[in-house]
């Protein structure tokens, strides 16, 4: 066994260790447990500890003497959106405090069917609906690269935990870039899977979620090292009956005839391209042909009509159903925030909105013909480096340039495609060092050349997370 702390160690080198016995859960998940208490008051990634729970958890999974699962004694975190018995889904709401789910989300049930163990709930904004991450009720998580940077959003707590060394594995949510705001803004590495690939549903819930919503929104992971998500995502995406729109398929799809075509676009459409950001993709590019794939430059189909219609579309359906809950339960800033995107992303009239859903399907087939012949495609996530803190409050100039900036995201939650995110430079900015992202579009159900591709870039760029330490401790 190597000198390297146990909380530095990729969930795959955890259970390695744990399955063969040459450690226990118990030392692992102490190790993150440890490392959680010492760093998060500082960072407000982890705003419930379930650190005595987790290491009680841990003590009898080591003297069960059962079958030992992928996951077991691998630490993780899970968003406070999603449903854990007996804790609250707060959803970053001081009004739903005392909003106690009654059983487990089934992500939560698969990873503890696993073996893994949860150490504690991480933050959200209000309504998961930010970029960002600040709520009233839990405060705001900082990225550990530093107080100049946002930690992103939706899954802010998720990311800066993750690569923090608080576990190895952290549950994130996205229904238009929160998995990859965070991944890009900390140096995680994430897969948005595709739609119907994770089982999901809240016992808690009260009410069904809007139609573009349920076809937009997924649950998957955020993790250090990209070859983690082939450990952990097989277990993510076993079937639960609560989910009636589960697609119930393997995680690994059969394999590709010779080398893996990748379409290459730099395209921000009218938002300038920051150098740094155009050399990430260089490099990613670079990686990706060192590796053997056969890259070639792409058109993406119906881009800019994506940007707009993605945004719209989604604002119609807020409108309708959360806008009132937004103004009776949220902040002034978390309101402040939606009348821009109203503004700026005006929702469109009822025969409009039934149109442009209609109208999804012809872009959703034009990418589906582009990902036949190239069954990825490395793209920009954003075409400046992360943004600061509360950039997304700053009115109109600030939704622009966090939210309008992001259309790469969200069109491809509208679509349904699997999005990966990896970081493929570390910037010398004046602020100071900062991670930069790049997204790959994969296959509909390939989520895992996604990852194959992400692992390529890592194999050559290096993962973020041993530089971050090097720099904080």
């Amino acid at each position: 066994m190597s000198d390297t702390p146990l909380w530095q160690l990729s969930a795959t080198e955890l259970s390695a260790l744990t399955r063969s016995r040459d450690i226990s859960a118990e030392e692992a998940t102490r190790a993150a447990v440890d490392r959680m208490r010492a760093l998060n008051p500082d960072l407000n990634a982890v705003v419930e500890d379930l650190g005595d729970a987790a290491l009680a958890r841990a003590r009898a999974l080591d003297t069960d003497g059962g079958d030992r699962g992928p996951l077991f004694g691998v630490p993780v975190t899970i968003k406070v959106n999603v449903d854990q018995k007996g804790h609250a889904t707060t959803n970053g709401l001081p009004a739903l405090k005392d909003w106690i789910a009654p059983d487990d989300a089934p992500l939560v049930k698969n990873l503890l069917a696993a073996g893994a163990v949860v150490i504690g709930r991480t933050n959200t904004p209000e309504f998961s609906f930010r970029a960002d991450t600040d709520n009233p009720l839990h405060g705001r998580t900082h990225n550990p690269w530093g107080r100049h940077i946002s930690p992103g959003g939706s899954s802010g707590g998720a990311g800066s935990a993750v690569m923090a060394g608080m576990g190895p594995l952290a549950h994130g949510n996205d229904i238009g870039g929160s998995l990859r705001f965070p991944a890009s803004a900390t140096g995680a590495v994430t897969v948005k899977p595709g739609l119907g690939r994770v089982p999901a549903w809240n016992p808690s819930q009260a009410t069904e979620r809007g139609m573009l919503a349920q076809a937009m929104s997924v649950q998957g992971l955020l993790v250090r090292n990209a070859r983690d998500l082939h450990l952990a995502m097989p277990v993510m995406i076993r079937p639960d009956p609560g989910d009636p729109f589960h697609v119930p398929l393997p995680w690994k799809g059969a394999p590709t005839d010779g080398p893996i075509k990748v379409g290459f676009t730099k395209s921000t459409l009218d938002f300038p391209l920051h150098p740094e950001v155009d050399a990430a993709l260089d490099d990613a590019r670079e990686a990706l042909v060192d590796a053997g794939y056969s890259v070639v430059e792409v058109a993406p189909p119906y881009l800019a009509e994506l940007a707009e219609v993605s945004f719209r579309a989604l604002m119609t359906e807020s409108l309708a159903l959360i806008w009132e809950d937004v103004k009776r339960l949220g902040s002034a800033t978390v309101i402040a925030v939606f009348e821009e995107y109203f503004r700026q992303f005006p929702p469109y009239e009822h025969d409009e909105y039934l149109r442009i859903v209609a109208r999804r399907t012809l872009y959703a087939r034009a990418w589906s013909q582009l990902l036949a012949d190239c069954p990825l495609v490395l793209t920009p996530f954003l075409p400046d480096p992360f943004f600061g803190p509360d950039a997304d409050a700053g009115g109109e100039d600030g939704v622009r340039a966090v939210l309008g900036a992001a259309f790469w995201s969200t069109s491809m939650n509208f679509l349904g495609q699997p999005a990966g995110n990896v970081p493929a430079r570390l910037a010398a900015l004046d602020t100071g060092p900062q991670p930069i992202g790049v997204q790959i579009v994969g296959r509909r159900w390939r989520e895992d050349l996604v990852v194959d591709a992400m692992a390529a870039i890592e194999e050559r760029v290096g993962p973020m997370a041993p530089r971050l330490w090097a720099r904080t401790g």
